[in-house]
């Protein structure tokens, strides 16, 4: 295909559109039949305005003399007004321009459109991705339609020209769902996880019955999310599981789910689930039986360190409510009575209220650095304080507007602590 293809043929039909458009402008012009001779005589049109303007006279000195009243002055004058302008404009009728001016205009128009075009903005950047898309277009959506597997290379000698024909073609293609798919593996080796969901996304909306698509849509949502399921990734597994109850992956992201957040008999009820079901399956599952046993002694470990942590119970003072808005964020933090960095901080969303209260886990499983533990600083004396805030931005920092409670402090054995949002920061 030729290089220049896609730039001439927006030459050609740019070219043509502003003809078009000098065209219409000179149609009107170019009505006057030929062989047609001008109107020479008028004497006729004009003995005829020279009576309405004489009438008009007479009509101004009736009203002064006050033989019309001023409603039938008025009716009269616009009457013979109207009439008099369709005289005069039959008696000037309109002048075909000469033919160089209407090449002139034919020229001149596509002329400066193709110079705002060119010198109002920089361009360059789309005359790169046309010549792109007329070099690896095809061997593009090949890859998007599943046609090949893997890019030849000469494909990459211009990456960024490849990768905008590949976003092109997908968005072109909106309605595609398999092409989404693709996209979003394609981000995954750039190492995007944040534009593969949104990708992923688009693609599971497209085509939510895709067993494959939902359960990688799980999949990333669940990675990003930093191995906790949301709402969303909650009813998409449970779609899964419900057209196909034994699909593995969904239940081994149930599982890990589930052990995130703590519910530690729900995530044993899956791994058991995925054993029975392994049993009745006749191959070689030595090593989906050994990757069970590891996730059940990570269950274990991390419910051994929950029951070392630190219950927090949450309310909100009853005169600061109004104050909480739906977008608003509960952060509840353990650190050092002496400042720094937390030894454990959970970020919950204020929808989780419920009357004013909440309950939340602390425990080194929420700990901010590997090498800074709530276990570790418990067991080497350091005095501690917990304390809530509900953030406004979302953020870590505390803002003015953000609502606080008081730092309590942490004794050395004390297991449950109750706190009190009742301030304002200021």
């Amino acid at each position: 295909m030729n290089v220049f293809s896609t730039f001439g043929l927006f030459i050609t039909l740019s070219l043509l559109v502003a003809v078009l458009a000098a065209l219409v402008v000179i149609v009107p012009w170019l009505r006057a039949k030929k062989g047609v001779p001008a109107v020479e005589d008028n004497r006729l049109i004009d003995l005829n305005i020279d009576v309405y303007k004489s009438r008009l006279r007479e009509l101004a000195t009736d009203k002064e003399e006050g033989t019309l009243n001023e409603e039938e002055y008025l009716a009269q004058k616009t009457e013979l007004e109207r009439q008099l302008l369709a005289a005069e404009q039959i008696a000037t009728p309109m002048q075909t321009p000469s033919l160089k001016n209407q090449l002139i205009l034919i020229i001149f128009v596509p002329v400066i459109a193709g110079l705002a075009y060119f010198f109002i903005s920089d361009r360059s950047s789309v005359f790169e991705l046309w010549q792109a898309q007329d070099k690896v277009g095809d061997i593009a959506d090949e890859l998007l339609t599943g046609k090949i597997d893997v890019l030849p290379e000469w494909a990459f000698e211009d990456g960024a020209g490849l990768f905008s024909t590949i976003q092109t073609n997908v968005h072109r293609n909106a309605g595609d769902s398999y092409r989404w798919m693709i996209l979003s593996e394609i981000f995954l080796s750039f190492e995007e996880p944040e534009s593969a969901l949104e990708a992923l996304s688009r693609a599971y909306r497209l085509s939510p019955e895709d067993e494959n698509i939902a359960t990688e849509y799980a999949q990333i949502s669940f990675l990003t999310n930093g191995g906790s399921l949301d709402d969303e990734n909650r009813r998409v597994l449970a779609d899964i599981l419900k057209a196909n109850p034994d699909n593995e992956g969904a239940q081994m992201l149930m599982a890990r789910g589930e052990a995130k957040a703590g519910n530690y008999k729900e995530a044993q009820g899956w791994i058991d689930k995925m054993r029975r079901h392994l049993a009745q399956v006749p191959s070689d599952d030595t090593h989906a039986l050994s990757g069970l046993d590891e996730l059940t002694a990570t269950i274990a470990q991390q419910q051994a360190q929950a029951a070392a942590g630190v219950d927090v119970s949450v309310t909100v003072n009853t005169s600061l409510l109004p104050l909480v808005t739906a977008d608003d964020v509960l952060f509840v933090a353990i650190r050092a009575a002496a400042g720094g960095p937390p030894f454990a901080a959970k970020r919950v969303p204020i929808s989780n209220l419920k009357q004013g209260n909440i309950a939340v886990s602390l425990s080194d499983l929420d700990a901010m650095m590997a090498d800074k533990t709530l276990q570790s600083a418990r067991a080497s004396g350091e005095q501690l304080v917990v304390t809530a805030r509900i953030s406004h931005s979302g953020t870590a920092l505390s803002q003015s507007g953000d609502l606080s409670s008081n730092p309590v402090v942490l004794k050395s054995d004390q297991q449950q602590v109750n706190l009190e949002i009742n301030q304002q920061v200021p």
